[in-house]
């Protein structure tokens, strides 16, 4: 079969594809450019991590750095406008997959700064600054699924602002994300906004589940534990599935959906295998369901298109035997609410850590850059 065959099944199958990277270096070669051409890619996700390497690499931002040196520019300002930048030039690419979709996807997504995540009023700020400032129909201001996080979900959406809602590790919480995306698509039809031009996806981490519980599998060491292990992080993406199923068949989501509301499609997100012993594209065969997106670092779109297994629907009607494997974890002694917090708390402290990495590294520019004057 070839290359692009199995990444044209899985569209066909109703994934849609998005590439979780973005580099001005990318943009530039033409690169992301030809995965949209030949690879079914319709969208990008990008985090702190992601702009910490792209800054980190080449020499495609110094044009801009010089020039931000020159105005005297603060490293924060420098920062967000190297990454609405990029982000605005991605906009642009994918508007012709935009426009064919209705909107639903082209969509790139830029991220709130994370030192926010514990702080509602400063993260709805940012998410209006960060709106206003890339001025594309077609992005999504990412926000994490925190306590905090919630209300400022809400109130974003409220604004007609496009959001992609991260960092949801449990089921608890993502039922708590469509909660505030219907109290959110409420207040802005309230507000007078059309309700079709506002998108959202939820970005469910999948693979960091595999290896968190793995890790505590291991340490309880029975035979039982361990053959639970590589069960959890598709256990739970799936019964998040059920869960979306049962919100958006609801009364409350038919009468959004009448005045023209887009339904918040799940996200599968860290959907690359960490765990060499697991098949490369475990996190994308078993995901499979229409209505979806799979946001994929390269390495796993490349070997998605190489040898993924694509048999259709392999999530529909699963949630009963996803909860089986729940309850065997909990029988072995796996606490699952501790392993959900653990992964929120290490999931926007990695963010937070990245964006500190960046600031470091546009910070060391600016000031290499007024040296040379």
């Amino acid at each position: 079969m070839g290359n692009t065959d199995r990444l044209a099944q899985l569209s066909g199958a109703g994934v849609s594809i998005w590439l979780d990277d973005l580099s001005r270096e990318r943009l530039r070669s033409g690169n992301l450019a030809d995965l949209i051409r030949h690879k079914h890619v319709v969208g990008v996700t990008t985090n702190p991590t992601i702009f910490a390497s792209a800054l980190s690499k080449g020499e495609a931002y110094d044009e801009q750095i010089r020039e931000l040196a020159a105005r005297g520019a603060d490293v924060h300002t420098a920062v967000r406008e190297l990454t609405t930048s990029d982000v605005r030039d991605a906009a642009d690419l994918f508007r012709d997959v935009h426009t064919a979709t209705n909107g639903t996807d082209g969509r790139v997504s830029i991220e709130v700064d994370p030192g926010l995540a514990r702080d509602t009023e400063r993260t709805v700020a940012e998410a209006e600054q960060l709106w206003k400032t890339v001025d594309r129909p077609n992005i999504l201001v990412k926000i994490p699924a925190t306590e905090q996080g919630l209300p400022a979900i809400t109130r974003t959406l409220a604004d007609g602002i496009s959001v992609n809602v991260t960092l949801i590790f449990s089921v608890e919480r993502y039922r708590a994300v469509i909660e505030a995306f219907f109290a959110g698509l409420e207040r802005a039809k309230a507000n007078g906004h059309d309700l079709s031009a506002i998108e959202s996806v939820a970005s469910f981490f999948v693979s960091r589940v595999d290896t968190e519980v793995d890790k505590r599998l291991e340490a309880i060491g029975t035979a039982e534990a361990l053959a639970l292990r590589g069960e959890a992080a598709i256990a739970n993406a799936r019964l998040a599935y059920a869960a979306y199923e049962e919100a958006f068949t609801s009364e409350r989501w038919q009468s959004l959906k009448a005045a023209g509301a887009n339904p918040q499609r799940p996200l599968w997100a860290s959907t690359g295998v960490k765990n060499p012993d697991y098949s490369d594209t475990r996190y994308v065969d078993e995901l499979v369901v229409a209505g979806t997106v799979n946001t994929m670092p390269e390495k796993t779109l490349d070997a998605v298109a190489d040898h993924a297994n694509v048999q259709g629907d392999t999530v529909t009607g699963t949630a009963a035997e996803a909860q089986r494997v729940f309850d065997r974890l909990a029988e072995v002694g796996i606490d699952v609410s501790d392993v959900f917090r653990t992964l929120e708390d290490e999931g926007v402290e990695k963010f937070d850590t990245s964006w500190v990495e960046l600031l470091d590294t546009v910070r060391g520019q600016l000031d290499a850059a007024k040296a040379q004057g």
